[in-house]
């Protein structure tokens, strides 16, 4: 798809159901609105095939069909080999604990894993813990003319022992994509593998976790049109070398079963079809042909475009005053930057500036957003850290002027 093409925003909107006109959703990276076709199989399932998977019976088959769908759902959105290699979880940090605490035995004293100063706590935390089994965790540090994560400053770093590198595909905070595909290569060239947390990703571009020959990627649906569940795709060889959690005759062999104590939620893993249903639906809309994963792409083609221009609008007007400051790049002009923005006003405490927006029907989020070692790092902690604005392809360019009108309203009568 062109820029040129219009994302259908009618079609969009009537997909979900909790947008309101009262009220302009701006803390999306907190967490989406959840689709219609997402809900509606979570009702589905309850409905009809509420029962436990592994029973002989039909409705018990109905259940396993379903948790196999969803299954299905995620592996084409991501472009997994296979189904397997999609495990399910209640969060994104859920899963990050899941896979490091998997992942100890495999780990020697002295063992080294690389984590980035400007990811999510979800990917910095589970690997700290090891530290107390003598695993050494090193910092890759964020470069901060560019605000960017550079492989110069990562190379050092790496070693004989380095084991693992954790990155984020985009800061939730600086909103950069950063290279994953480069990333991988390198740190796989220096024998080591890669775990990518791409919770501010995913909402807004195409996943491909084969192109990009990443070892782990994790995400939360319900940052992506879904309910509140998470995934994590791991290489199937990779998954099978892991510890399992379940229980003790769940062998190394099951997977992704061993890494999913209690069993998956079975209705939230159903809603996934309900996501690349939409996705793909939205792709025939936009003029995409092909099989589902060429019309989910088709898209995001048009998904991309519309945000760039939702995020370009936002920082030209915040570029053209001089009382705003950006926390990270002030431009979109390469496509490489998600419509999520972080920034302060001079003088103004960011949690006061978030609480006056609620006077005007917009909502957007203040604080460190779980990225508090990034946040800290920068030194922008105090005055209640950062106001954040957070789109996705619901919003609106008119949505926009309404956020920087009340944003030049609450300034203009700041005390």
């Amino acid at each position: 798809m062109t820029d040129q093409t219009p994302l259908d925003l009618d079609y969009v909107h009537s997909q979900f159901p909790g947008l309101r006109d009262d009220w302009v959703f701006f803390d999306n990276a907190g967490g989406s609105q959840t689709l219609r076709g997402a809900i509606e199989r979570i009702t589905e399932f309850l409905t009809h095939r509420n029962v436990q998977i592994g029973g002989s019976y039909a409705v018990s088959q109905a259940a396993a069909e379903g948790l196999a769908i969803g299954r299905e759902a995620v592996r084409t959105l991501v472009n997994a080999e296979r189904p397997e290699e999609i495990v399910f979880g209640a969060s994104t940090t859920v899963l990050m604990q899941t896979l490091a605490w998997a992942m100890r035995s495999q780990l020697s004293p002295g063992d080294e894993i690389i984590v980035t100063m400007a990811d999510h706590e979800s990917n910095i935390g589970p690997w700290a813990r090891l530290e107390e089994f003598g695993i050494v965790v090193k910092v890759w540090p964020l470069d901060r003319e560019s605000w960017r994560l550079r492989l110069a400053d990562l190379e050092p770093l790496m070693g004989p022992r380095t084991k693992l590198v954790c990155v984020t595909h985009v800061s939730n905070i600086l909103g950069r994509v950063n290279p994953v595909a480069e990333i991988a290569a390198f740190v796989h060239a220096h024998g080591a593998r890669i775990c990518v947390d791409a919770v501010a990703y995913a909402p807004h571009r195409l996943i491909d976790v084969r192109a990009w020959d990443v070892d782990y990627y994790v995400f939360s649906l319900y940052k992506s049109y879904g309910p509140h569940v998470a995934v994590m795709y791991g290489k199937y060889d990779l998954l099978r070398e892991l510890d399992g959690l379940y229980h003790y005759f769940y062998g190394r062999e099951k997977v992704p079963g061993k890494l999913e104590p209690g069993n998956p939620n079975y209705e939230l893993a159903y809603s996934a079809e309900g996501i690349a249903d939409y996705l793909a639906t939205l792709g025939a809309r936009q003029g995409g042909t092909g099989d589902r994963r060429a019309r989910i792409a088709a898209a995001y083609d048009a998904i991309a475009a519309h945000e760039d221009r939702l995020v370009a609008r936002l920082l030209d007007w915040m570029n053209a005053r001089n009382d705003v400051r950006v926390i990270g790049e002030t431009t979109s002009s390469d496509g490489g930057r998600v419509p999520t923005v972080a920034f302060k006003f001079d003088g103004l405490d960011s949690g006061a500036v978030a609480r006056a927006m609620d006077d005007y029907g917009i909502a957007i989020r203040f604080g460190d957003f779980h990225s508090r070692r990034l946040i800290e790092h920068l030194g922008e902690d105090g005055q209640n850290g950062a106001v954040r604005v957070s789109m996705v392809h619901y919003n609106t360019e008119a949505q926009v002027d309404r956020l920087t009108d009340a944003l030049a309203g609450i300034v203009a009568t700041a005390p």
